[in-house]
């Protein structure tokens, strides 16, 4: 025998039962939209990678490429820049010295001519003097030096005749 309670019991339970697996399968479904985004999320991440790898790495290599061949290029003319403006730096501080120089040595030859006009007369003689000394001197070695060079044939000379001279005598002994 089965009571109104009982069925309302077993209908109430039923119902539960039905209740929970709806709200199971409502829980169910709500996974598996999570998981469907889930899973679209990473196949957009994963066509997004493959994209990436098929065609952006290619991009990527490409102006990696470039950019190594700018950096070389760059760094060849620097290169070549560094390299010229060394020569240059080089060649105006000869330029430099070269004027330098000349322009010392010029000082040297004006300096006394500047000095010479705040001397007073005797000593400007004095000067003019010297001057004119010295080039008595160089006439002077000159001279000597053709006197010696004429000495010195003479003495050859000299020489070669006292040996014939002494030849002779050698020769007229002997006979």
């Amino acid at each position: 025998v089965v009571t109104r309670d009982d069925v309302e019991e077993s209908l109430k339970a039923k119902w539960q039962c039905v209740k929970d697996k709806e709200q199971l399968l409502k829980e169910l479904h709500s996974q598996i939209e999570e998981a469907d985004q889930r899973l679209l999320l990473k196949q957009r991440e994963r066509d997004y990678w493959l994209e990436y790898k098929n065609v952006g790495s290619k991009a990527q290599a490409d102006k990696i490429m470039n950019l190594e061949k700018n950096i070389k290029e760059i760094k060849d003319d620097f290169h070549r820049t560094t390299e010229y403006y060394s020569n240059a730096l080089k060649t105006v501080k000869e330029e430099n010295d070269r004027l330098v120089e000349r322009h010392m040595k010029l000082s040297k030859e004006q300096a006394p001519k500047s000095a010479v006009r705040y001397l007073d007369k005797n000593s400007c003689r004095e000067i003019e003097e010297n001057e004119w000394l010295k080039e008595e001197v160089k006439l002077y070695e000159k001279e000597v030096s053709e006197l010696k060079a004429s000495i010195q044939l003479l003495e050859e000379e000299n020489i070669a005749l006292v040996t014939k001279l002494i030849d002779s005598k050698l020769q007229n002994l002997r006979v």
